[in-house]
Order: structure tokens, then C-alpha cells, then sequence
């Protein structure tokens, strides 16, 4: 099946899940908080979740699925293609009111994501992308960024990983860092140019970064993990090294990582 046709069909199903999540959306939604200190999960997330998986697979039944909210069920280790899902990212700034939160949607084949969207319901912004397709937001051809200089480069990054001894010499770069709640968010604001790179540096769940993956790749940006590996998704252990994305910066932005 052509993955334009996935992309269609991840295209409806984050906009269902948009309709859904914004019902709950200042409206003091239950709110639980997961074991070691995980983050929180509310009755939307939990809503959500269960709306894509079932109109998903409704549509694709033999494909694997892989959530932040379902229990991880191996079987999609053995499938052709999968769905790599994070129903709500960016669940703390749902639950404080704030509007920079996303439903994560992707599909991979052999470890590589061929259809993605990231939308953002308050703002009614849709980021997609096909593997060879190019990257829109809500219809129009984006890029990444073609700054090379680090210097005064706008990076998205928590504070902690400009501590010096996460670079080499213990220098960070001079850069000006931002941060977005959402980590699709800060991938898709890569690809659509208007910061230069992102990083984190720890491990990284696959559906926090799968659909922002593909959307900076086709978007002409790079994204690796921390050391320059390249990202391979669906793994038995659904974690990646750390993410380093960008546009032309992010080779000179990975090479001063400790």
C-alpha cells in the first residue's frame, strides 16, 4: 500500500483525535500521574488512545501498534508495517491550559517512518509528510533551515543540556535556546525553519519522535541520534539515543556533543 495512502489516513485520524482531546481542554480533565516520576496522564490521553486504535486499526488490521498509552504488545515486532502513536505529546502543558501540545502520529515499515502527521488542535496546524513526498504544514511545502553558523543559532532544547559537561571541552555552543512542551512540536518547528535544530540528549520514546522524524528529513533537515547514528524505529525496546535535529547546523551541532 502506497504510504500517501497511510498519510491520508493518519491525516483524518489526528483530526478525530483533535476533536476529542479539545472537549477536555481546560475543562479540568482527571489527571493521574504514572510510576517513577513518568509524567502525567489524563482521561484525554486515555481517550484518544483508544479512538486511534480503533480507527486505525479498523482500517489497517495488520499492522503493528505501538502508543505511550496502550501496553506494548509485541506481536507488532513480527508485522510489515506499524503504528507508532503518542495520543497526546506534550500532556503537561495540556493539563496547565497551555496550548503547545500535539497528537503524534506515524507508520513504519522495516524501521523506517514512510507516513507521518503532527497536529496541534488549539492552533489548528498540521504538519505531514511522506517517505519521498516532501513535508507541508497544513498543505504548504516547508523547510529546514540552511544556516550553517552556530553563532546566535536558535536551538529548542531543555535548559539542562547546556551544562558544560555535556559538550566537548565543556564549552556549550553560542547558541539561543527556546523550548517547546511538546517534542513532535520542536521537531516540526525544525522542519518548518523557524528554530535551526533541536536536541535531547536522553533516551527518547519512538512515539514522542517517529512522525517528527520523517517530517524533518523530508523537510530537507537531518535528525540523528546523539552519537550520529542514524534512527531505526519499532525496536523490541521502543527507546532512542537521545535526537540531534537540524538544519545545515545539526552536523556542527552533533560533532561538539561530549
Amino acid at each position: 500500500m502506497p504510504a500517501h495512502d497511510d498519510l491520508t489516513l493518519l491525516v483524518d485520524a489526528a483530526r478525530h483525535a483533535g476533536r476529542i482531546a479539545l472537549v477536555y481542554f481546560r475543562a479540568d480533565p482527571q489527571v493521574w500521574h504514572k510510576e517513577e516520576g513518568a509524567g502525567p496522564v489524563t482521561e484525554a490521553d486515555l481517550h484518544v488512545d483508544r479512538a486511534l486504535h480503533e480507527d486505525l486499526l479498523a482500517a489497517r488490521p495488520d499492522y503493528g501498534w505501538l502508543s505511550e498509552e496502550s501496553e506494548d504488545d509485541q506481536r507488532r515486532l513480527s508485522t510489515q508495517r506499524q503504528f507508532i502513536v503518542d495520543p497526546i505529546d506534550g500532556t503537561r502543558a495540556f493539563v496547565e491550559g497551555r496550548p503547545d501540545w500535539a497528537h503524534s502520529l506515524a507508520v513504519a515499515e522495516g524501521g523506517t517512518v514512510i507516513a507521518a502527521a503532527v497536529y496541534l488542535p488549539v492552533h489548528d496546524i498540521l504538519f505531514a509528510a511522506s517517505l519521498g513526498g516532501g513535508a507541508t504544514c497544513n498543505g504548504q511545502p516547508i523547510a529546514a533551515s540552511a544556516r550553517s553558523d552556530l553563532k546566535n543559532a536558535d536551538v529548542l532544547s531543555p535548559k539542562g543540556w547546556f551544562e558544560p559537561e555535556y559538550w566537548r571541552n565543556g564549552t556549550p555552543p553560542p547558541v539561543q535556546r527556546s523550548f517547546r512542551s511538546s517534542l513532535a512540536y520542536r521537531l516540526c518547528l525544525v522542519a518548518e525553519g523557524r528554530y535551526d535544530a533541536m536536541i535531547t540528549l536522553r533516551a527518547a520514546w519512538e512515539w514522542d519522535i517517529a512522525a517528527g522524524a520523517l517530517i524533518v528529513s523530508e523537510a530537507g533537515g537531518r535528525i540523528t541520534d546523539r552519537t550520529g547514528e542514524p534512527l531505526v524505529f519499532n525496536n523490541a525496546h521502543p527507546q532512542l539515543n537521545g535526537v540531534v535535529a537540524g538544519g545545515g547546523i545539526q552536523p556542527e551541532l552533533l560533532s561538539r556533543l561530549a
